[in-house]
């Protein structure tokens, strides 16, 4: 009874999961101290009830019990029971993660690691792999350091949360940010102790002149590919904001992490080029290869390095050596330039087939940011309600999110959507064009066909 009454606690409870697989009859017994008996028939009446499922072969596990656990999810992020076209932002789809490449990478590691590469990694990141990410971002994308000034972080938002950590340290309390841009960044840094303040953009990236009104002394900034309008930062742009950060002694945080999903004719040298005693550039695995990996980088100004070091030392004692060293092969084989040009033509097509949807279906509706990004910036006449849009979308099984989502100030912001397409493959991304050109005719009435 004791037994039987234990198992259903935790599974009523949620502690054990559907499918968890619970220990054979004999190993239990033995763990417990009682004869094998004992819990055969605790086994056998729990099955009888619907808790656990026995299958002759695979052993016993939990079975699907319904419980009174709610959903973690908010109603918004809950999907339709019908059959769903997810093209919301921040999507990969699994397909493109080059698992045999990484598979061989891992191997190779694993089979030549010895104490040094099994044992903690510096919290900065191991030697060789900063060595090898340095010679690779100065080769493909420009930037200046020395493995020295390099740090390996768990992602983006850990160097996030330094970099935020460092700022307050000196005295900053606001930060600018790209208005409209990333709602869960605005998020991470107010939690962090600073307040963003949204910095308008338009077709040439942020406002500079706007920037500078704005009382800031420090900005986060996606120069290579703005998100999510899609748009580069031009030339003199850049050079207006590397000139305004010298006028106020202040910092920029190069978030690169869609550079190498810019059409090479359009692609710029990272922004940290111009200015590296001003500009912290960061980037990412996560949108290149899996968000899981946690695979990140910060290249810090010569006066930042030490500072956020020991921030660093304070938090954790590094990430992963065997990723870190996994990762660091793919650059050093030639794998990871191979995998980034087969994913960038295989995103291309996508952003294409969404612009010629758009153009054949939707005329009246204007595409921003043709050529970079996982995402495609619509704004929409200004007769669209944007949310309604959305709902009506919603109800045809597209999961899609309008313009405001990603807007900081919504005051005198045109009706817009933001169709993501990283996360699906054609079939999935014609069938959802097709489910919004539908709400697009229901809400407004207009062409869209």
């Amino acid at each position: 009874m004791q037994l039987r009454n234990a198992f259903r606690t935790q599974i009523e409870e949620g502690t054990l999961r559907p499918g968890t697989r619970v220990p054979s009859s004999r190993q239990l017994a033995a763990d417990l101290g009682v004869s094998r008996s004992v819990v055969v028939e605790a086994y056998e009446q729990l099955c009888a009830e619907g808790y656990l499922v026995s299958q002759h072969g695979s052993g016993t596990s939990v079975a699907a019990v319904r419980t009174d656990v709610g959903s973690a999810l908010t109603p918004d992020d809950r999907a339709p029971a019908a059959a769903v076209y997810d093209l919301r932002t921040g999507g990969l789809h699994d397909s493109t993660f080059p698992r045999q490449d990484w598979i061989r990478a891992v191997s190779a590691v694993v089979a030549s690691a010895g104490r040094r590469e099994l044992g903690y990694a510096p919290p900065s990141g191991l030697p060789v792999v900063r060595h090898t990410l340095a010679g690779y971002l100065g080769r493909v994308r420009g930037v200046r350091t020395r493995p020295e000034h390099l740090m390996i972080t768990s992602g983006f938002a850990q160097g996030l949360a330094l970099l935020c950590h460092e700022l307050r340290n000196r005295g900053h309390d606001t930060i600018g940010v790209e208005d409209p841009g990333h709602p869960g960044e605005w998020k991470f840094i107010a939690e962090a102790g600073l307040r963003p303040v949204g910095i308008p953009v338009d077709g040439d990236g942020i406002r500079v002149d706007a920037l500078a009104a704005s009382g800031v002394r420090a900005a986060l900034v996606t120069p290579a590919s703005q998100f999510p309008t899609g748009a580069t930062l031009s030339a003199q742009r850049r050079e207006h904001l590397v000139a305004w950060a010298e006028e106020v002694n202040g910092y920029l945080i190069e978030d690169d992490f869609d550079a190498a999903l810019v059409a090479p004719a359009q692609r710029m040298p990272a922004l940290q080029s111009l200015a590296p005693d001003r500009v912290v550039y960061a980037g990412s695995a996560s949108k290149v290869l899996a968000p899981a990996l946690r695979l990140g980088w910060l290249a810090t100004p010569a006066n930042l390095t030490a500072r956020v070091e020991r921030v660093r030392a304070g938090w954790d004692i590094g990430c992963s050596g065997l990723e870190q060293l996994a990762f660091a092969r793919l650059i050093d084989t030639g794998a990871f330039d191979r995998h980034l040009r087969r994913l960038g033509a295989d995103v291309q097509k996508r952003r294409q087939a969404v612009q010629q949807f758009v153009s054949r279906h939707l005329p009246d509706v204007t595409v921003l940011g043709q050529n970079s990004g996982l995402q495609s910036y619509l704004v929409l006449p200004a007769r669209c309600v944007e949310e309604a849009l959305v709902q009506a979308a919603r109800r045809r099984s597209v999961l899609v999110r309008g313009g405001h989502f990603y807007a900081l100030r919504t005051d005198d912001r045109p009706p817009a959507l933001v169709v993501g397409y990283g996360g699906v493959r054609g079939p999935e991304l014609g069938r959802g064009l097709a489910g919004i050109a539908a709400a697009y005719r229901e809400t407004t009435g207009g062409s869209g066909s």
